[in-house]
């Protein structure tokens, strides 16, 4: 048997994290199983579908890296085999015609409640003959269900779990309008695509036993069932976008990586022992459903952000640089240097130590990508006294005369200065930080110094030399 899992979110709006972590959760376990990952538009209600929302759907998944195999399907464009099924349980005794009209229903409804009995659907016209239905009244088809017994599912994350066919009733399966609902259309796209195994939220449990019936009467046992429990607040409140509830992209602009996004998202729900860095590789080796628990997981940001400041430290350097370079041109607005992608690149080393997300990263390199003059920040101003700058005047001219230019010679360099003038390092470290970066914080001020190369550093040290920042006062 080859595993076959899907993913079948509805184009209602973006792809929630919730839905990003069981499309995750599909994805590992069908590559896990070397098996084949699904995904199906779930894009049966016309007024709420929007292309919008597909587009979203795809780019999110595509983020993550979460690849599909074969073509997305769309299950609206399916609706005509939904219904053949339904007309099949119709000819086979498996379904039936109900006639009731909406103010019949609502009626039913109404008395039932009264008296205190269960508002469900009485199965009316399960035995009725159609020749006694009303005039002008489109009948839709619904599910003979049984009535005895008890409808048992071994889930294989919540256990077993029953339920009395009692409590279900027969279900709509094809509307009067000959649109099929949303139980008929799972169930007959899950059968077509061969899935063994549905993993979805335990929200979902309930449909499943509706289902499970359904998949009997067709002739078919019914996939493997899993239900994951839901993502919850720190406080234990369900997810709301206090919490985080937001779309994949809300987490792709806030500067996340999607191997710490899948990787955090793997957290919630399952794990591994000990194991909190799990990267792709040993995803696919190690997951299965039996290590999912059942109690809802707590979504947790300030975990988030240390995976991710985790995955931007081993990330490849050049790759952060392609990642924060669009936002630091739209930002800078024609004030970006020539050799910014360069700088960029060769600075990055001591840049992603600092950063938790992308954001951090792009904010506390663009003095990198700035062309000259830079701007300099109030704090880093004070820096700049005027015997400050007349000790930089002094450093200048022994930088323009040094033969090698890397962060070792410098540093040497700059010490040598230092002991020439008396001073502790610091003491020219600082107004160097200060005209070199425009800030007070900043990687080594001598990384930075090879990176700029020695040109920019002479260029910036001129600029800083020639500006009202020499006569900023004196720091308190």
């Amino acid at each position: 048997m080859t595993v076959t899992t899907r993913f079948a979110p509805s184009p209602t709006g973006f792809l929630h994290i919730g839905g990003a972590r069981t499309a995750l959760f599909n994805w590992l376990f069908a590559r896990h199983h070397g098996g084949q990952f699904l995904l199906r538009i779930e894009d049966t209600d016309r007024a709420r579908s929007t292309d919008a929302a597909v587009a979203a759907i795809l780019d999110g998944l595509s983020w993550l890296e979460l690849n599909w195999d074969g073509e997305a399907i769309s299950q609206f464009a399916r609706r005509q085999r939904h219904a053949e099924e339904a007309h099949r349980l119709l000819d086979e005794g498996k379904a039936y015609r109900c006639y009731c009209s909406q103010e019949e229903l609502a009626a039913m409804r109404a008395a039932a409640k009264a008296e205190g009995r269960s508002m469900l659907y009485d199965g009316r016209w399960r035995d009725r003959n159609p020749s006694e239905a009303p005039a002008g009244i489109e009948p839709v088809i619904r599910l003979k269900a049984p009535r005895e017994g008890e409808t048992v599912i071994d889930d294989l994350v919540q256990g077993i779990v029953r339920v009395d066919n009692a409590q279900l009733d027969d279900m709509v399966l094809l509307r009067a309008d000959c649109t099929p609902t949303y139980m008929l259309a799972v169930v007959v796209d899950d059968l077509d695509m061969k899935v063994t195994h549905i993993i979805r939220g335990d929200d979902h449990l309930t449909n499943a036993f509706r289902q499970y019936q359904l998949y009997t009467a067709l002739g078919f046992s019914p996939p493997a069932f899993a239900h994951i429990p839901l993502i919850h607040g720190p406080d234990g409140a369900k997810l709301s976008k206090r919490h985080g509830a937001l779309g994949v992209e809300a987490y792709r602009d806030m500067g996340y990586l999607p191997e710490a996004v899948c990787n955090y998202l793997l957290r919630l729900g399952w794990s591994h022992g000990d194991e909190e860095i799990i990267d792709r590789r040993q995803a696919i080796a190690w997951f299965d459903l039996n290590a999912v628990g059942r109690s809802p997981a707590r979504f947790d940001f300030a975990k988030l952000d240390s995976l991710n400041a985790h995955y931007i430290r081993q990330a490849d350097d050049g790759r952060l640089a392609d990642l924060i370079l669009p936002g630091l041109t739209a930002r800078l607005e024609g004030r970006l240097a020539a050799d910014a992608q360069n700088r960029l690149k060769r600075g990055m080393r001591g840049l992603k130590e600092r950063a938790k997300n992308l954001s951090e990263l792009a904010e506390n390199s663009i003095f990198y990508a700035h062309s000259r003059p830079i701007p300099v920040d109030d704090k880093a101003a004070r820096n700049l006294t005027p015997e400050a700058s007349t000790l930089l005047l002094k450093v200048r001219d022994h930088l323009a005369s040094a033969e090698e230019w890397n962060e070792q010679s410098i540093e040497s360099l700059i010490r040598h200065c230092a002991e020439i003038a008396g001073v502790k390092l610091g003491q020219i470290a600082q107004p160097l930080r200060a005209a070199l970066t425009g800030s007070t914080v900043s990687p080594s001020i001598f990384e930075v110094m090879e990176v700029l190369g020695k040109k920019e550093c002479l260029g910036r040290l001129d600029d800083v030399s020639t500006s009202p920042l020499s006569n900023a006062p004196a720091a308190v």
